[in-house]
């Protein structure tokens, strides 16, 4: 089955190298609409006082876009985290990317598995639209 839903989105203007935090209570889309200027780390929590951890069931599943404009520079996600923990993706295709796509708006797809207590399974995706 297949469940579409209007979701909130974040609207900031630049992505610069420093760890970016997406709450899954309060949004699902992030959006950097200026050109990013350094690769970053993207940190993935419930909501600032509360842990993805303690928001999610084992077996439950949530997917969050992070939406990066580029420059003729492009930049990266090169770090993930779950609660300021490092975990490691399973790209697509099965190799981590290395760059972003210059001139073009990156989305990066994360479909978060929780598989056990502090466990979580990432799956990430890049996609380019020039």
């Amino acid at each position: 089955f297949f469940f579409s839903s209007r979701r909130r989105h974040t609207r900031l203007l630049t992505v610069t190298g420093v760890q970016r935090v997406l709450f899954r209570s309060t949004q699902s889309v992030l959006y950097y609409t200026s050109n990013a200027s350094a690769n970053w780390t993207v940190n993935f929590r419930a909501s600032s006082g509360t842990s993805l951890d303690t928001a999610m069931s084992t077996g439950e599943v949530i997917t969050v876009v992070f939406l990066v404009q580029q420059g003729s520079t492009a930049y990266y996600n090169n770090a993930v985290q779950i609660d300021g923990s490092s975990v490691t993706p399973v790209y697509d295709g099965q190799v981590a990317w290395t760059s972003g796509n210059a001139n073009a708006l990156d989305a990066y797809t994360y479909t978060i598995i929780k598989t056990g207590s502090a466990t979580f399974k990432v799956l990430a995706l890049q996609s380019a639209f020039a």
